[in-house]
């Protein structure tokens, strides 16, 4: 029998006996440090992510090259992921869970993302579909596992926009390992690329630690410690914005007074006790903490001007509205979770595991709301009934919005999950089964789900190396912080847990051209959605309405092609269609706010073949623009308001003075270095004007509303110098 070469999902070679018709075991070509058994899950790799040119962190800006991501902001490591909002996407490190921060509006106000890729070693993504263990989330699941050193190290990094630096050891014995890492960043120079005249302080900062302790072959101890404290402070000045069409060229002049402060601090504990008292068993027991302290504190008035001028003399023509605004917040939030997870991993032979696991968290959420905004039109306070001119207007003076709330909550979640994960042969084919189940219960709303899920694979023996994949189930989106408050700012003890039933097709085909290896796979999935809470997107925040009255559907079509198309050096380019839409009330069908469309993105690798030292990385992206271009808080059947397509190129070149391989120094003060190499970014290359979203400007004489666009960051070069020790 033919072995053909493994697959990047799978990694399997099959093995047979003599004995013609019976088997003896299917066993790892090459172990790794993890075993993966998600049949849905792409691994990535960590050197390649801290390589890429990103604004938003190195292993998110990989990911949004994939083809089922979706972002349009690049300051933000969130990411969407086929049809699905910022929300509702699980995250692990080593197996823990991690917390976003909740209260974060502006793509501008997002600092360091939790992940650090300096301690990264492995890197797992799977975009639906995913095995029983992970958590209770409709999109996707993001694995990190953070890496041992094995002697003592230090590298560092500084930039134009940060730095970092990263310390390890090991003992001689190998039992004690340690890894610690700082970063900070500062983006004031990025954020001065904006067409306003405004002051910028963002700091944004953290320490990691990852210590392990092995007592012996059986025991080992493991500590997981994370800390950031990222502040924004902005005081806006003046802006200018040009839109409109050639024919109606329009200009929006906003002055401001006041001022934005932001506090984010968040911490993480985790203490894991492992236990494996032979190769087929293993225990683990992880207790965790993770406390959250966000401060959102602005008063901000602004007063605007709404007019065309003339294209060749530069005069005003028409004045379509003046008038002004305050925005004001003062939102105080204190989440703590606290609990214990136990899992244990049976496996019979290297073919078979048996998994179960029970999770349970005790949580606080203290939430503290008071958030208005005021806005005057010609001296009218909208919003107002129209009425005539000279009319006496009786209409009351409220608010645009005005959402208040004082929330205390401490409930207890529990969950579990088996299942079952099984490799064979089917006849000359080639098998993968993972199935299993989980089961979740929370105190808030005394709701208790169940997610039965499955994965199969087929390898057929054909002369073409084809993998076939089946996987689905039904996913919940178990509610939590944003779920649970409403647009009045109360937590709803009635809300119930988003549910999607969700099938996946997908199909790998490895092959080999120009003698390269190739790797083309494609997906076909379809969601349908029941108990969906409709929510607004502003900006990165997602606003929900609290209630759940409305179903849905997503489908789509995802291709990438991954390979060396320079020799010794992986790429891909992606693309994918994607729809999705919701019903509210039983109005009818409407795109959904992260409705995709058509996107397309490239990660691009390179070096000069005469100097290899000379090297070279590129991303680029388009997609159709996300239909979350309407007014928040207004009706979504009213407003249908798409966003422009979203463009981007980001190039790294880099020059390696000093390697591992050729560029190797002995002796003197350069000998101390392992590595040490010098790179330049080029943020949005071609310094393309992106929307984020649409501040909307009414005329209150027509009645009509203008869609003035937020942009993003222009053309941005950074320098940064890498060093090892």
């Amino acid at each position: 029998m033919k072995v053909t070469p493994k697959t990047q999902n799978v990694n399997l070679l099959f093995v047979r006996i003599a004995k013609e018709g019976q088997i003896q075991e299917v066993v790892f070509q090459r172990k790794a440090k993890t075993k993966i058994t998600d049949l849905t899950s792409i691994e990535i790799s960590a050197k390649e992510a801290q390589q890429v040119a990103s604004l938003s962190g190195g292993i998110e800006g990989l990911i949004k090259t994939l083809p089922s991501v979706n972002s349009n902001s690049e300051l933000s490591s969130q990411y969407m992921v086929r049809g699905g909002n910022f929300d509702e996407n699980l995250i692990y490190i080593n197996d823990i869970e991690i917390y976003r921060p909740f209260l974060i509006r502006n793509s501008l106000q997002e600092g360091l993302s939790i992940i650090n890729p300096d301690m990264v070693s492995n890197i797992n993504f799977s975009a639906g579909g995913f095995e029983p263990k992970y958590g209770d989330k409709m999109s996707s699941s993001l694995n990190i596992y953070y890496r041992q050193p094995q002697k003592f190290e230090l590298s560092g990094e500084v930039s134009l926009i940060g730095a970092r630096l990263s310390t390890g050891f090991a003992s001689k014995n190998k039992k004690l390992s340690a890894l610690f890492s700082a970063r900070y960043r500062n983006t004031n120079l990025v954020l001065n690329t904006l067409n306003e005249d405004t002051d910028f302080n963002p700091q944004y900062q953290d320490f990691q630690s990852y210590i392990n302790y092995d007592f012996n072959s059986k025991w080992s101890l493991s500590f997981l410690g994370y800390y950031s404290k990222n502040d924004f402070e902005v005081i806006p000045k003046q802006k200018e914005v040009d839109f409109g069409s050639i024919l109606q060229p329009i200009k929006l002049t906003v002055g401001y007074s006041g001022k934005e402060n932001d506090q984010y601090r968040n911490m993480m504990g985790t203490v894991t006790i492992s236990f494996k008292p032979s190769k087929k068993w293993k225990f683990t027991l992880d207790n965790f903490a993770y406390q959250n302290r966000e401060k959102e504190y602005y008063t901000i008035a602004s007063g605007y001007a709404l007019q065309t001028f003339d294209p060749i003399t530069g005069d005003p023509v028409t004045s379509y509205d003046v008038g002004g605004q305050i925005d004001h917040a003062r939102n105080d939030l204190l989440v703590k979770t606290y609990g214990t997870q136990f899992k244990a991993k049976y496996s019979p032979n290297v073919n078979t595991d048996y998994e179960v696991g029970f999770k349970l968290e005790k949580e606080n959420l203290q939430d503290l709301t008071n958030e208005y905004q005021l806005v005057d039109s010609i001296g009218y306070s909208k919003p107002r009934n129209f009425v005539n001119p000279g009319t006496l207007d009786a209409s009351q003076l409220n608010l645009k919005y005005s959402i208040q709330g004082e929330n205390h909550i401490q409930p207890t979640r529990m969950s579990a999950y088996a299942q079952y994960s099984k490799k064979f042969f089917w006849g000359e084919n080639k098998m993968f089964v993972n199935a299993g189940a989980r089961v979740a219960h929370w105190s808030f709303n005394d709701e208790t789900i169940i997610s039965p899920r499955a994965q199969i694979a087929i390898k057929p023996n054909w002369e073409m190396d084809m993998l076939f994949k089946l996987s689905g189930g039904i996913y919940y989106q178990a509610p939590f912080y944003k779920e649970i408050k409403d647009l009045q700012g109360n937590f709803n003890s009635n809300i119930k847990s988003q549910k999607s039933i969700q099938i996946i097709l997908a199909n790998d085909y490895e092959f080999k051209m120009v003698d390269r290896p190739f790797k083309l796979t494609t997906e076909a999935y379809y969601k349908k959605f029941s108990d969906l809470i409709p929510y607004y997107q502003d900006n990165v925040r997602i606003r929900y309405a609290g209630k759940n009255n409305a179903t849905g559907y997503a489908y789509g079509l995802d291709a990438r092609l991954f390979g060396e198309f320079v020799p010794g050096i992986d790429s891909w380019l992606s693309a994918s269609y994607a729809r999705v839409f919701e019903n509210i009330d039983n109005k009818g069908y409407i795109p959904r706010p992260t409705d995709q469309r058509f996107r397309f993105a490239l990660f691009y690798q390179d070096y000069m073949p005469k100097f290899p030292s000379m090297r070279v990385n590129l991303t680029l992206t388009y997609a159709n623009g996300l239909a979350n271009g309407a007014p928040v808080f207004t009706d979504p059947y009213q407003y249908q308001r798409t966003l422009p397509s979203y463009k981007r190129v980001d190039i790294g070149l880099s020059k390696v003075f000093i390697d591992q391989k050729d560029n190797k120094v002995n002796g003197g003060f350069w000998g101390n270095f392992k590595e040490l190499t010098l790179g330049v970014q080029i943020f949005n290359a071609f310094n393309i004007n992106n929307t984020v979203a649409n501040q909307w400007i009414s005329d209150v004489n027509s009645g009509l509303s203008y869609p003035v666009p937020v942009r993003l960051t222009g053309r941005f070069f950074n320098v940064k110098l890498e060093f090892k020790l």
